[in-house]
């Protein structure tokens, strides 16, 4: 089987597609033949450096896949020819955080791509308890969006804004994948969402996925300006961010007393100044948020398929093209999912 893999740490020279035997299958896992993947922040990273994240060399890349079912455990819950969605996560299913249900906080948890092999590869071998039914309204690429993408928006908007209908919702770096995810779940609650970018051609398609208004970002008070003029100088009850440092300031002033900040990346620096007077005088309240559990996945494809919501993909490359889909991503041009053609999945 073809795998795509980095060897060392830089730019593309260090990503090759690499021919492997098909994984065994362990007791307890299915063999899936993949389908689709999606490309995330994360796979650059990998790629960069991949320093923090303890890993091996040489690695295969992905943390999220769809595909079918090769074969499983006799009794599984999965069958030959089932279509799935992976978890990206595999859990040790006994630490305090897997005992309550809260597998994204598991202690000595793997992550499919970081501590593991990936998902970009034409067969994978996954624990059975990190794979769920594909939703049959989606095709293979906008099933895979789930797995981080959709799955990361959703525990930041539900899980920890717990945002509600008639709530406003400020949310930045429209264009990237979660973002975009935010802004469709937070308009099918019922929610106002208003969404902000530096590029005027982003947001001119925005309202097609849910924003309410959008918000042109020209660098100094703008976003806040307008914000604050859209929202009657009241400010907003939730921002959802994953830029980090260069909209913080923003972010914290823009929020109304009592109101909630999610964050998920730091694209722009990790040190943003905490404004600590501004928090605890306006009882603000800030939540970290990565991926999600296995529970949040299975309410999320609930709730898109209640809500018929349709995870949007920018652009689609082939598994032997995956250099030129990372530097897609790198540019920060996509709007959206970058999807990942893996393999056929008849």
């Amino acid at each position: 089987m073809l795998a795509a893999r980095i060897h060392g740490h830089g730019g593309n020279d260090v990503l090759k597609l690499d021919d492997l035997p098909i994984p065994q299958r362990k007791p307890g896992e299915v063999l899936i033949r993949m389908a689709a993947g999606g490309l995330n922040r994360v796979d650059l990273y990998m790629r960069n450096s991949g320093a923090g994240i303890t890993h091996r060399l040489p690695i295969t890349l992905g943390l999220d896949g769809a595909g079918v079912v090769v074969e499983a455990d006799t009794g599984s819950r999965f069958r030959a020819d089932d279509a799935i969605v992976i978890y990206p996560g595999q859990p040790c299913e006994q630490c305090e955080f897997c005992r309550k249900g809260e597998e994204v906080l598991c202690t000595r948890g793997k992550l499919f791509g970081e501590q593991v092999d990936g998902t970009f590869a034409e067969y994978v071998a996954a624990p059975g308890g990190s794979v769920v039914h594909k939703p049959e309204a989606l095709d293979f690429v906008q099933a895979a969006s789930l797995s981080v993408a959709w799955l990361t928006a959703w525990r930041m908007v539900v899980t920890k804004a717990r945002l509600g209908a008639g709530e406003t919702a400020l949310i930045f770096g429209i264009g990237g994948s979660v973002s975009l995810a935010a802004t469709q779940i937070a308009s099918a609650l019922g929610a106002r969402a208003i969404v902000t970018s530096r590029d005027p051609g982003k947001l001119a398609r925005m309202t097609d996925f849910g924003a309410a208004e959008t918000v042109l970002d020209e660098g100094g008070s703008s976003v806040l300006d307008q914000v604050m003029a859209l929202t009657n100088r009241r400010g907003v009850d939730v921002v959802i961010e994953n830029v980090g440092k260069a909209v913080w300031p923003t972010a914290m002033k823009a929020l109304v007393r009592g109101g909630r900040l999610v964050t998920c990346g730091a694209t722009t620096g990790g040190d943003p100044s905490a404004d600590l007077q501004r928090l605890f005088i306006r009882q603000l309240t800030v939540f970290g948020s990565t991926l999600g559990n296995r529970a949040e996945l299975s309410d999320l494809i609930a709730f898109i398929g209640d809500k018929k919501l349709t995870p949007h993909i920018d652009r689609t490359f082939a598994l032997a093209d995956i250099a030129a889909g990372l530097d897609v991503l790198e540019s920060g041009k996509q709007f959206g999912k970058i999807g990942l053609r893996i393999g056929d999945p008849l």
